[in-house]
């Protein structure tokens, strides 16, 4: 038995979740079938690819070889199939996209939606990441594209400005915090705060700088939508930190003050990053053109 493409597809997805639970969920099987062919890939390659802990997984050095060439097939079969789909009048292909909460909330529901009703033969594997992670798994291969902030360090990765946006507080009025023309990100630190949940990328890098002055946020609630964000602070329950755009279509509707940041990272120039090197396929190219 040799592993086919559906098995490599698989393998990527255990890698690049970092557990076999996560990465059988991505691939819509069973965990039980999922262990089985994980366990038939290693024997037919004569060595353990992964080492299983209690945390997760972690690639031994044959099972990042394994992972580097599983990429470039996979890569090579969807450009085969995007290109024969483009002899039955239709588009295909799958792209692998990364992106921060700003990103996800405030800029891609349109984008992407005008580009899947064009593209309907294509797929998005959408996933919210920190810039710095995404950063690091663009550049290994693990995504086909990434938006980060334009203050994070993309080394080697080409860059293409995307969108510009920045982080504002929002009061409910009659808030003190409305009588000012601008606040630091530490003043606020003492305020109940209405949050993002904890998955969300936006509240981890919260918390860390948060952390970085040695406090930690008061947050009362934590929600899934910036949206629901403004509603809780009109209501009183506390403050938030949400993207000015969102806090300028919620002001029309509701009862808040908007404080602007003064810290730099407050600014958001969003660009896409990818690799400078290889073939592009042509559902990348699309998405691009689309995206900018």
């Amino acid at each position: 038995m040799r592993p086919d493409l559906d098995d490599l597809r698989l393998y990527r997805h255990i890698a690049e979740a970092g557990s076999i639970t996560a990465g059988a969920a991505r691939a819509h099987i069973a965990l039980a079938a999922a262990s089985t062919r994980l366990r038939d890939i290693e024997l037919a390659v004569g060595t353990q690819l992964m080492a299983r802990s209690r945390q997760g997984i972690t690639l031994t050095p044959a099972g990042h070889a394994l992972l580097a060439h599983a990429q470039d097939l996979l890569a090579q079969a969807e450009r085969m199939q995007e290109d024969l789909a483009s002899y039955a009048d239709r588009a295909g292909g799958h792209v692998r996209l990364l992106c921060n909460t700003n990103a996800l909330t405030e800029f891609l529901p349109e984008v992407l939606g005008r580009f899947l009703t064009a593209y309907p033969g294509t797929t998005i594997d959408l996933q919210e990441r920190l810039s710095d992670e995404i950063v690091r798994m663009v550049a290994r291969g693990l995504a086909d594209i990434g938006i980060v902030a334009g203050t994070v360090e993309t080394g080697a990765l080409r860059v293409i400005p995307f969108r510009s946006d920045r982080f504002v507080i929002v009061a409910p009025k009659g808030d003190p915090l409305g009588d000012r023309e601008s606040i630091a990100f530490a003043d606020v630190l003492d305020r109940d705060l209405v949050g993002l949940e904890q998955t969300s990328a936006l509240q981890r890098f919260l918390a860390g700088r948060a952390e970085r002055d040695g406090r930690r946020l008061r947050l009362r609630v934590q929600l899934r939508s910036f949206d629901a964000v403004c509603l809780l602070v009109e209501a009183g329950v506390g403050v938030g930190i949400v993207p000015e755009t969102t806090a300028h279509r919620a002001a029309r509707i509701m009862a808040l003050t908007i404080i602007p940041l003064q810290d730099s990272w407050a600014r958001r120039d969003l660009q896409l990053c990818l690799r400078a090197q290889g073939d592009m396929s042509p559902s990348l190219r699309r998405l691009i053109d689309c995206l900018v």
